[in-house]
């Protein structure tokens, strides 16, 4: 059995990233909890104690002011009461995902699975259901790796508004329900990060006493659902003098991989993308991604629409979807999606018809995406997508636009957008790649012609998927 890791940087930068999930580049997320219950998005459950946001607003005008029904009365009504996982994984499955992860807990401390570290969960609270052993369950029906995320190591500062008071009108001064002495173990006992008008602690603690909480509770789900990926909502957590969580949490997974598999299989994602110490696993980017090629795998996260289910929020629609993948995974890059759920369990009609347009493309383009590696170039073309944090516009593309995979002796070429005269010019190849037969993904050989390495293709008038077609290059 390889050497176990140490909970130090210089045993764990011996991290390599294994294959499976290098080969799998797209996966499906279930980022699902008790703040879906007012179909209001994402963060609710800190806000909602903040006088004068929406959904502080929301909050008090359909279940009453949070001094009287507050974020535990809300965790009483998730149900989940039509939550079908194995519905739900054929469906992901057929669109493309080849691994799945699902939340463990959200900032809000309430934990998707029979925890004996924390009361205030699924089990006991609720739908009555180990959500995370659910899904692990209908991922393993399809051989899928499965994964959990972690957002534990923001919440102690990150709920300090619970603490709070209105500053106006017919309540004001009375404390809202997270001065609770009888849950302050799920309130968290924070009055050290309390800041005037919910403004924005430090995203991690230097609370001791919560550093040990959340190492606990990785080694419990670690210890549960031994995950092939575990995702943290921060960089690597809690760094100390003497002593470091994170590291250790990090060996521990890893560790429990080995034991399992007889080598590491195990990936860890983080979000800390400017530091190279902290690369003790997966590079995560939120909402959006990187410029060029990585020589080491990396992972985008996004979503749909909001974090959590919100009755407001726009869609992306498939063909954005599709672009951002294939422009991803041509920089070594691999996407994690957030499909939303109701607060039931269920999906609705526009997520699944996204996912149905996704399982009609992948069954096209499926082989220039799964098991491929980068080309020595991502693409060519006049476009770049916007690489701004947490925006994620469409890209316009041209028709000079092309984006690369490559797998054993062939080359993808992804057009992302097709020319109207239905002639493809790819210029990246040099006179000593040279082509023996071209074809286009759905539809069959083309003919073509090269000259000093530039690749000409003629295409066929109707294209096999309205959404990005692909070339099959053969050297």
């Amino acid at each position: 059995m390889p050497e176990k890791f140490e909970a130090s940087f210089e045993s764990l930068k011996n991290y390599e990233c294994p294959e499976w999930f290098r080969n799998v580049k797209f996966g499906i997320w279930s980022h699902w909890g008790p703040q879906s219950v007012p179909m209001c998005g994402d963060w609710y459950a800190r806000n909602m104690y903040i006088q004068g946001t929406d959904q502080y607003n929301y909050h008090i005008r359909h279940y009453g002011h949070p001094s009287k029904f507050g974020y535990l009365d809300l965790c009483k009504r998730w149900k989940a009461e039509k939550f079908d996982p194995d519905e739900l994984m054929d469906l992901y499955y057929k669109a493309g995902a080849r691994y799945f992860v699902a939340q463990a807990m959200h900032h809000d401390n309430f934990f998707n699975y029979a925890s004996k570290i924390n009361r205030y969960n699924s089990v006991n609270i609720g739908p009555g259901k180990d959500i995370c052993g659910m899904w692990k369950a209908a991922a393993e029906r399809y051989h899928m790796p499965f994964g959990l995320t972690e957002h534990l190591g923001a919440s102690f500062s990150w709920w300090h508004t619970n603490k709070g008071a209105d500053t106006y009108g017919p309540y004001k001064g009375v404390p809202y329900d997270g001065n609770n002495i009888e849950h302050i173990d799920f309130y968290h006992a924070n009055n050290e990060h309390i800041l005037p008008e919910g403004k924005m602690a430090q995203w991690l603690t230097e609370n001791k006493k919560f550093h040990q909480y959340w190492l606990d509770t990785i080694k419990e789900l670690t210890d549960l659902y031994h995950p092939d990926l575990l995702y943290s909502d921060s960089g690597l957590p809690f760094e100390e003098e003497g002593y470091q969580p994170g590291l250790e949490a990090v060996s521990y997974l890893y560790n429990d991989s080995i034991k399992i598999h007889g080598k590491n299989q195990a990936v860890y994602n983080q979000k800390n993308r400017e530091a190279e110490i902290y690369r003790v696993g997966v590079l995560d980017i939120e909402k959006s991604q990187l410029d060029q090629i990585q020589e080491k795998p990396w992972q985008t996260d996004t979503c749909i629409g909001n974090w959590f289910y919100d009755a407001k929020q726009k869609y992306k629609k498939p063909d954005q979807i599709i672009e951002m993948l294939v422009d991803i995974i041509s920089k070594n890059g691999t996407m994690l999606l957030n499909i939303l759920q109701r607060p039931d369990g269920t999906i609705d009609e526009e997520a699944r018809f996204i996912l149905e347009e996704l399982a009609k493309w992948f069954e096209i383009c499926g082989e220039a995406v799964y098991d491929t590696r980068p080309f020595r170039r991502f693409g060519e073309g006049d476009t770049r997508v916007m690489i701004e944090g947490f925006k994620e516009d469409k890209t316009e593309w041209n028709s000079s636009d092309y984006r690369f995979t490559s797998k054993d002796n062939t080359l993808y070429a992804y057009l992302m957008k097709a020319p109207d005269s239905r002639v493809a010019v790819i210029k990246t190849l040099t006179s000593d790649e040279k082509v023996s037969a071209v074809s286009l993904l759905g539809y069959g050989p083309v003919d073509y012609s090269q000259y000093y390495g530039v690749l000409t293709v003629k295409l066929p008038a109707v294209l096999p998927t309205g959404y990005t077609n692909c070339l099959k290059i053969n050297f």
